[in-house]
């Protein structure tokens, strides 16, 4: 049997109101525990944890993949690939601004996948993607 098991993930923000507001009301995440410096969201299944940190004067770096500048560090989650379809319609339709519109990468080849980038607005950088084939995850 392989089953997964939920994976936690804490972010820093540097305004906790502005990012609490992004993750219920643009991603649509559901809210668990609380305080005036963190708060924990259910991540399609898994805990995504928000806490306050000051900001930071860090740059931001990116690597080229695909002809695209993919932002390092970023963090995200695999969907089913109808879910990655409408998450991208209505993350357009909030008018959000990517980095990376989303698009397939490896059309009709081992590994084809449904990728976008975008930043919370506290500067996190965050990756949906969806595969054609779950079983080519990590096929070469």
């Amino acid at each position: 049997m392989n089953t997964l098991s939920p994976f936690h993930l804490a972010i820093p923000v540097d305004d906790v109101p502005k990012a609490r507001k992004f993750y219920n009301e643009v991603l649509e995440l559901e809210e668990g525990r609380s305080s005036e410096h963190w708060v924990d969201f259910n991540f399609y299944g898994h805990q995504l944890v928000i806490h306050y940190k000051p900001k930071s004067e860090e740059s931001s770096h990116t690597n080229a993949v695909d002809g695209k500048e993919v932002p390092v560090p970023h963090f995200g989650i695999i969907l089913q690939w109808n879910q990655w379809e409408e998450l991208a319609e209505k993350l357009k339709q909030k008018g959000i601004t990517f980095v990376i519109e989303p698009y397939i990468r490896f059309k009709s080849e081992t590994g084809e996948q449904g990728t976008m980038f975008f930043y919370d607005p506290c500067g996190n950088a965050l990756e949906f993607k969806c595969f054609k084939d779950m079983d080519e995850l990590f096929k070469k």
